[in-house]
């Protein structure tokens, strides 16, 4: 019986596949978010549903968007891809066979945006990952793009910093082997701050193992070394063990992050132990001007808390997805044209002025953009630091 279904819905899929979708009977575009609204990082999907709400809202409040001679309404799918690769290439596929969206925004995470990106491409369907660093998610995929800079990037960043601000010689690497986006990362911070230092700087690459708590072992041998600080690219849930447990063991020297550190729940979750801590990342929230001020108070009025570096990307996305709609000069009702030409748009975007910076993208669908350098400060808020453009 299993078996037949499993065949009843690949048949399904095929025949979505083969026959050319008209999707516009309504006045509506579809665009579908692809988000962790379970799992391992809830708060990751919770900030990118909320920034999206705050987009729908402006559309509303303006009419509609215009699309050629056409106003549309837009409405967005939410589908919880669970923080799991599997989960993340079955929402893919729904939303593009079934709900027949016009474009995604997401995955977040670049473990379930490689896999659905493989997808998207496949569908020819454009793909937006707000939050991807990982470079495999864009390589060799013309209909999939990001919001953010990539890691080849960051972690030359993160290099630079700890080489400048710590006087660093000699750094320890700790990270999750099992998870693309920090086994990627800190695989360019160690390239990057060897070429700065010589082989062997890095004098601990330690690792773990995807729902990992007790880092004990690792931190032990670690702190065994004379590293000058700690790299360690890990996400919002994790860093408070991380860090309480170094403390714990004694460490008393930096400890640095990346991206994945911003959400608005690390502080909740670290509180002492991660103030005076640096991480690189997108935007600052703390001391933010102009459109992205507004942004972040306009969130925090309606949500309670500061918006997170993934609900700006996401907010980003999204417009970068209805400017390349709108600059199709119209929509022909035919899905697969329609997707198309939003994608072909896509691709020539330049100096798209977004909160989180300007972009303009690459052959490969990547934006051109700056990082920013964050402290925490001692009243828990991601202050600004510096800014290090390619």
């Amino acid at each position: 019986m299993r078996k037949i279904m499993v065949i009843i819905g690949l048949c399904l899929v095929l025949s979505f596949m083969l026959t050319p979708g008209v999707w516009a009977k309504t006045d509506s575009i579809k665009i579908g978010l692809n988000i962790p609204l379970t799992g391992d990082i809830p708060k990751v999907g919770e900030g990118s549903k909320y920034a999206a709400e705050m987009v729908k809202e402006q559309i509303k409040a303006q009419g509609g968007i215009k699309v050629g001679a056409k106003t549309y309404d837009v409405e967005f799918l939410y589908e919880d891809n669970e923080s799991k690769a599997e989960s993340a290439t079955a929402t893919a596929i729904k939303l593009i066979t079934q709900d027949m969206v016009l474009g995604i925004i997401g995955p977040q995470s670049s473990k379930q945006a490689i896999p659905a990106g493989e997808i998207n491409n496949s569908y020819k369907t454009p793909m937006i990952s707000p939050w991807s660093t990982n470079p495999q998610t864009t390589l060799d995929r013309p209909y999939v793009f990001r919001g953010c800079f990539l890691d080849p990037f960051q972690g030359p960043v993160a290099a630079n910093f700890a080489t400048k601000e710590f006087k660093a010689k000699k750094a320890a690497v700790l990270y999750d082997i099992a998870s693309d986006y920090p086994k990627g990362l800190a695989e360019f911070f160690k390239e990057a701050f060897e070429k700065l230092h010589g082989p062997g700087s890095v004098v601990a690459f330690e690792t773990f193992t995807t729902k990992d708590r007790d880092f004990s072992a690792q931190l032990t041998k670690i702190i065994k070394t004379d590293a000058d600080f700690l790299f360690t690219p890990q996400y919002y849930d994790e860093v408070p063990l991380i860090a309480k447990q170094a403390h714990e063991l004694g460490w008393k020297k930096p400890i640095m992050g990346s991206d994945s550190w911003g959400s608005a729940e690390l502080m909740n979750l670290c509180g002492d132990d991660c103030k005076g801590l640096f991480f690189t990342t997108h935007y600052a929230a703390a001391g933010a001007k102009g459109a992205t001020k507004e942004f972040i108070d306009k969130y925090n009025k309606k949500y309670g808390y500061i918006p997170d570096d993934v609900a700006a990307l996401t907010w980003d996305s999204i417009w970068l997805m209805l400017k390349a709609i709108q600059n199709t000069g119209g929509l022909t009702g035919n899905i697969d044209k329609d997707r198309d030409a939003v994608k072909d748009q896509l691709a020539k975007i330049k100096d798209f002025d977004g909160i989180t910076g300007k972009m303009t993208f690459t052959p490969e669908g990547d934006p051109s953009k700056c990082a920013v350098v964050v402290k925490i400060n001692q009243a828990g808020e991601f202050e600004f630091y510096q800014s290090v453009c390619p």
